[in-house]
C-alpha cells in the first residue's frame, strides 16, 4: 500500500498545535483518507470548533481513554488500518505522557518506536503531536529517535537522531536493572507439569489483592512464560513473587542467555497466525500490564506486572 509517514509534530502552545494540525487533517479529507484523531480532550475539543464544518467526517478519540497498554493500543491502530482499507489511514495520535512510573513510560517510548514496523507498509501518514511546553525535555527529545520524520515551526524535516525499531528496542532490553527482594516467594522449576507452579502464583495473587480475572490472567501468563524457559532455557530456573506498591510482580528466570538484538521485537508486533514466532509473548503482554525482559550472561528474566485491584484486558477506547 505504501510506506508509512510518521512525523513528531513538535508544538509550543494551541495556536501553534492548531497551525500544524488543522491543515493535516484537512489534507486527508481532501485526498479522501480515512482521518482519525487520538488527542488529549483539551486538543479533541479544540479541533472539534476548529473543524467545525467538517467535524463529521473525521472520527475523534480521547488519548486518556486510547493509550492505555501499549500492546493493545497497536492492536486497536492495527483495526483501523485494517477496518479503513483500501483506504488509506490520516491519523494524528497523541499519547499520554503523563502519569506513568518510569518503566512504564519507557515503554510507551518503545511503542512510538515500533509504530515504524508495525505500520511501515500500511501506506498510513501519522502525525504525534509532542508539547514542548508541557512535556518534559527527555521525552521530546525520544520523539527525535523514535519518528524518522518531524514538524516543528511549521518546518518538515527528517530527524538526525532517529533509531531504527530493532536497534532501538535492544538498547531498552539492555538498559534495564532487575532489583528482587529478599522476601520474594520462591518455587524452582525442575518438572514439565505446571500444575504446580499455576497454584503457586494463583493463590498468591488472590492473596495480594488480585481479582479472580486478574489471577487467572496472571497464571496463563507465568504458564506461557515457564513452558518456553524450560523448552529452551538452562537450569537452574524458577518463579517469584512479591507485592510491590500498588503491582503483584512475577519474574521468571532461567540461567540461559538471549540475544536482545536478534529478538528485541518479539511479543511486540501483533502476529498473523498462533504459528508464528512470538505469538505466546505477544499473548502475555496483553494479559498483564507490563513485561519486562532482561537478557544477560547471567541469565535471562521475564517480569511481569500486574496492577492490584485492577483488570488486565477490561480497557477500552471512547469513541466522541
Amino acid at each position: 500500500m505504501g510506506s508509512l509517514e510518521h512525523r513528531a509534530f513538535l508544538y509550543d502552545g494551541t495556536e501553534d498545535f492548531l497551525t500544524g494540525a488543522v491543515p493535516f487533517l484537512r489534507r486527508g479529507l481532501e485526498e479522501d483518507r480515512a482521518v482519525v484523531v487520538v488527542a488529549r480532550a483539551v486538543n479533541v475539543a479544540v479541533l472539534q470548533e476548529a473543524l467545525d464544518d467538517c467535524r463529521n467526517h473525521i472520527e475523534f478519540y480521547q488519548s486518556e481513554k486510547f493509550y492505555e497498554h501499549p500492546v493493545r493500543t497497536l492492536n486497536q491502530y492495527q483495526y483501523l488500518v485494517q477496518e479503513k482499507s483500501p483506504r488509506r489511514v490520516f491519523a494524528l495520535a497523541e499519547p499520554v505522557w503523563h502519569g506513568h512510573e518510569p518503566r512504564q513510560l519507557m515503554e510507551w517510548i518503545r511503542y512510538e518506536s515500533l509504530i515504524n514496523e508495525v505500520f511501515g507498509d500500511s501506506g498510513a501518514s501519522a502525525l504525534c503531536p509532542y508539547d514542548r511546553v508541557g512535556l518534559p525535555p527527555a521525552i521530546v527529545e525520544e520523539a527525535r529517535r523514535t519518528h524518522p520524520l518531524l514538524l516543528t515551526a511549521g518546518a518538515a524535516r527528517r530527524s538526525d537522531r532517529y533509531v531504527p525499531p530493532k536497534a532501538f528496542g535492544a538498547g531498552c532490553d539492555r538498559g534495564l536493572r532487575f532489583d528482587r527482594p529478599p522476601t520474594a516467594e520462591y518455587l524452582p522449576l525442575e518438572s514439565d507439569d505446571l500444575h504446580e507452579l499455576r497454584a503457586f502464583v494463583g493463590e498468591r495473587a488472590l492473596a495480594h489483592g488480585l481479582d479472580a480475572l486478574a489471577a487467572g490472567n496472571l497464571m496463563t501468563a507465568v504458564n506461557e512464560i515457564a513452558a518456553n524457559a524450560l523448552q529452551h532455557g538452562t537450569p537452574p530456573m524458577g518463579v517469584w513473587v512479591w507485592p510491590d506498591g500498588d503491582e503483584l510482580l512475577c519474574e521468571i528466570g532461567d540461567h540461559g542467555f538471549w540475544r536482545p538484538e536478534s529478538g528485541a521485537l518479539t511479543g511486540f508486533l501483533p502476529p498473523e497466525t498462533a504459528l508464528q514466532r512470538g505469538f505466546g509473548l505477544w499473548t502475555v503482554r496483553l494479559l498483564v500490564d507490563l513485561l519486562e525482559l532482561r537478557p544477560g550472561w547471567d541469565g535471562t528474566f521475564v517480569r511481569l506486572h500486574v496492577r492490584r485491584n485492577a483488570r488486565p484486558g477490561s480497557h477500552g477506547d471512547r469513541k466522541l
